[in-house]
């Protein structure tokens, strides 16, 4: 949300996906308020494991916000067990969810931006794609790969005037781990200041490209 939220207003237009029906709603009424144009945002329920329904809103997207330049592969979800524990469906909704479907948001927007002569691709990768942790095989593997993914298809677009980034956030503060006690979350990161780091990609000189970005707390919880 943070990241629509900062290409809206700096006057772009934005087509987001979710689970939720209803909360991907609420998100574009929020957006059209702020873009003042309701035009300029569309949002659909889309699981992104789906590749005929990212296809379908791919093509939505392009046909009403008159093209694609910017595609940003956020879309996430946690998971941690330990690997003896761990279910088929709890690898698979991680591995399927964090990188085949980047795979899949991608696969399908490049034809689009290859038209936009000038196009970004920024996958939200994560620190622990590089730390990696106990617990964590499914979702590590998951940005690891995404990392290694974002590599590599940043020299397959490149001369195709596509520039791809991945950015690596350390922690953050956001719902993503769900429900959990109230903790003190003010050293964390906020979903504004991955924003800003995708906004400052977006507006740097094409003829350069920070094709990896590490963001963490400059602080850190001591202990």
């Amino acid at each position: 949300m943070a990241i629509a939220s900062a290409i809206v207003k700096s006057g772009g237009r934005v087509a987001i996906t979710g689970l939720d029906r209803a909360r991907v709603d609420r998100a574009v009424d929020t957006l059209a308020n702020a873009a003042g144009d309701r035009s300029h945002v569309i949002g659909a329920a889309v699981d992104v494991r789906d590749r005929p329904a990212v296809e379908r809103f791919i093509a939505d997207a392009s046909s009403r916000l008159e093209g694609v330049n910017v595609l940003v592969n956020n879309a996430g979800v946690g998971g941690f067990t330990n690997v003896a524990t761990m279910t088929d469906d709890q690898w698979s909704r991680v591995i399927d969810t964090n990188l085949t479907g980047a795979f899949y948001c991608t696969r399908a927007a490049i034809p689009e931006l290859r038209k936009a002569q000038g196009a970004w691709i920024i996958n939200i990768a994560s620190l622990a794609g590089k730390n990696f942790f106990a617990g964590g095989g499914a979702y590590c593997a998951s940005k690891a790969g995404l990392i290694a993914f974002s590599e590599a298809l940043m020299q397959e677009v490149r001369f195709d005037d596509i520039r791809v980034s991945v950015v690596m956030p350390g922690s953050v503060a956001t719902e993503f781990s769900g429900p959990h006690e109230k903790t003190d979350d003010s050293w964390k990161l906020t979903g504004d200041d991955v924003a800003e780091v995708v906004m400052d990609l977006l507006r740097h000189p094409g003829r350069s490209l920070p094709s990896k970005v590490e963001i963490r707390p400059s602080k850190p919880r001591k202990g």
